[in-house]
């Protein structure tokens, strides 16, 4: 698959323990962006960060949580990352979910 030009970038903002059918929402969620042929997707761990809900989450050895933010960036055509967000939706009962167009100037 080559991507060169515009595309989207999806970023979906989670908890890390947030889960789904029993599962890791953000192991769900990169298995639908593959089952649906998305060029690319990284799951990025936080060490810091709070949501809608204004409690802080962080990775401090005195206040440890078991819910770190949790990044899921993915890269394709508009097309693709439109059709696969209907999808992803149903996953995500807490979080934030953007669009942001990009340049891609090199995919191998």
């Amino acid at each position: 698959m080559k991507i060169e030009g515009e595309a989207l970038l999806l970023r979906i903002f989670i908890g890390e323990s947030d889960r789904v059918e029993g599962k890791l929402v953000y192991k769900k969620i990169v298995e639908i962006l593959k089952e649906n042929d998305i060029a690319g997707a990284t799951v990025l761990r936080g060490i810091m960060g709070y949501g809608a809900s204004s409690r802080i989450h962080t990775a401090s050895i005195l206040t440890l949580s078991g819910d770190l933010p949790v990044v899921i960036e993915a890269v394709d055509k508009e097309e693709k990352i439109r059709r696969v967000i209907p999808v992803i939706e149903r996953f995500v009962t807490k979080g934030l979910i953007t669009l942001e167009k990009v340049n891609v100037i090199k995919y191998i």
